[in-house]
């Protein structure tokens, strides 16, 4: 008598989707996740909007555009990068309390267990990134259908891609000290370089170097451009390359991750 066939398919979906929704219950049960990714980007909003709004003018900006309208696509990556961070720390908490080494041990794909996790993080990321961008209207954005559509689209690509950098990183730590160093370290200097703050245009020569090396900076180009459309200051980058660059990211953290859950790790 012979088993039947293992539907693969159907085993790597229903792995995606338990993890993810496990990312969801476990959000839903820490609401001081939602207030400090949601909270910190906004206060950074308020206070660096008003704080320049009348004495620091990017060069380039179209007429009449303040620095709150210029600076609001920035705060909307920086909440999807909060949630990356906070979302990624549950990869360390599952390893320590023996959840993750029981999903090694399943018979499931690794590109299953990447996937679950960052779709968890990403779509969590997206969903409070959309909160926040309903307050477009009462900061100068006349936004379409098909614009929300689009910046709905990169933020969840940027959402992905970031995700999938916590995932990495995370992965091979056993600190959650640890990880917050190395999220402090990398992601936020990610985020000051992307063109959040200012653009590049104004910047000086090594600075300009290392944004326009900075694959967040499309990502963020892409953004301004759905929410702007062409006339905003984006590095004269089309939204066409801009997605380009930002797909690159995405597939390429996407494989990284991958290739590293395959490798054998050795805890002590």
């Amino acid at each position: 008598m012979t088993s039947s066939p293992v539907p693969v398919k159907g085993s790597l979906i229903l792995a995606v989707w338990s993890l993810l929704a496990r990312e969801w219950i476990r959000f839903l049960r820490q609401r001081n996740r939602m207030i400090g990714a949601l909270a910190t980007p906004i206060l950074f909003w308020a206070f660096f909007g008003s704080g320049f709004g009348s004495s620091f003018r990017p060069g380039g900006l179209e007429g009449g555009m303040s620095y709150s309208t210029y600076f609001f696509p920035g705060t909307l990556v920086l909440v999807v990068l909060f949630t990356a961070i906070f979302s990624s720390i549950s990869v360390i908490e599952d390893r320590n309390a023996g959840f993750l080494q029981g999903v090694m041990v399943s018979p499931v794909s690794r590109l299953s267990i990447v996937l679950g996790k960052v779709l968890g993080s990403a779509t969590l990321g997206l969903f409070q990134g959309v909160l926040i961008m309903a307050l477009a209207p009462f900061v100068g954005f006349d936004l379409d259908i098909w614009a929300v559509v689009q910046a709905v689209l990169v933020m969840f690509m940027i959402a992905f891609s970031l995700s999938g950098l916590g995932f990495l990183l995370a992965w091979r730590m056993d600190s959650v000290q640890g990880f917050h160093a190395v999220m402090n370290l990398l992601l936020m200097p990610l985020w000051f370089l992307s063109g959040a703050l200012f653009p590049a245009s104004g910047a000086s020569g090594w600075i300009q170097v290392l944004m326009s090396l900075n694959p967040l900076t499309y990502g963020l180009s892409a953004l301004r451009l759905a929410m702007h459309g062409q006339g905003v200051v984006n590095g004269g980058m089309s939204m066409e390359a801009s997605l380009g660059i930002l797909a690159l990211m995405t597939v390429g953290v996407l494989i990284a991750a991958v290739w590293v859950v395959n490798r054998p790790v050795t805890h002590n």
